[in-house]
């Protein structure tokens, strides 16, 4: 037999074995690895020029992220918060592991073209910042849901809860009352999910964090009349082994900023 056929029946065994190898852990379930999420929340300045931050934003951050695959929501608050009294932006981040987050983010710190095309706003907000601080959240999606579920296009309104628990074994808790029963009444009764994940860094810890969306303030309202009112949340809810799991709950509404990807 000539060489080159002996060759090409070696790429073509080796072919078949991937893709038995694919199908085989198809087959037997194998669990995708669960994204990572992070959200960066910033603070602006009192003399802040919102509009510069946002085109820093739109032109230069989030399409040098996009140049590597990865795609940034951007929000304002729906509401005033007390702490942030001149405004604030969130940026959200889905990434498919931790070594891309790692990578990319020292990729998009030697990108030349991204640095060169910000030396305006950079050298403008160095002595005259416009926002203060960002704070930074980490998370892990947690098992049962690995992957975000895009909202709609017609989302008006997004939701942004963190569940700070006690210790991490309510903390636990708590996430094993989402996987086995509050998500699916998040789901009947209108509480649009984009994510739901454990923090793994972040200033409120040991918590649990999850996006939702609505088309509006009204739908909001509603969707959270129906969970409450729910049977099976109302008899969850009295369950003892899901007692003082979340004791401080933060309740974020944003806006999608009209270049958000999300």
């Amino acid at each position: 037999m000539k060489k080159t056929s002996i060759i090409s029946l070696l790429v073509c065994a080796a072919a078949c074995l991937a893709s038995l190898s694919a199908n085989a852990q198809n087959l037997i379930g194998v669990a995708p690895v669960p994204e990572i999420y992070e959200w960066r929340i910033y603070t602006l300045a009192p003399e802040a020029d919102a509009a510069a931050l946002d085109a820093f934003f739109r032109d230069r951050l989030i399409p040098a992220y996009g140049r590597h695959g990865i795609e940034v929501g951007a929000f304002s608050p729906a509401e005033s918060y007390s702490e942030f009294p001149n405004g604030a932006r969130y940026l959200f981040f889905a990434w498919p592991d931790l070594e891309t987050f790692r990578r990319v983010n020292r990729l998009v710190r030697e990108d030349a073209a991204f640095m060169a095309g910000a030396a305006a706003y950079f050298d403008a907000s160095a002595t005259n910042p416009n926002y203060t601080n960002f704070e930074t959240y980490l998370c892990e999606a947690l098992d049962s849901h690995p992957r975000l579920a895009r909202p709609a296009a017609d989302r008006g309104l997004l939701e942004f809860r963190i569940y700070r628990s006690p210790n991490i074994e309510a903390n636990e808790r708590k996430i094993h009352m989402f996987e086995n029963g509050e998500i699916d009444i998040f789901r009947e009764t209108g509480v649009n999910g984009v994510f739901y994940s454990r923090t793994l860094a972040g200033t409120r810890m040991p918590s649990l964090t999850y996006l939702t969306w609505y088309k509006d303030a009204d739908t909001r309202r509603e969707a959270w009349n129906r969970f409450g009112a729910h049977p099976e949340w109302r008899r969850m809810s009295r369950m003892p082994e899901y007692a003082h799991t979340a004791t401080d709950n933060v309740i974020r509404l944003l806006t999608p900023l009209p270049y958000s990807k999300y």
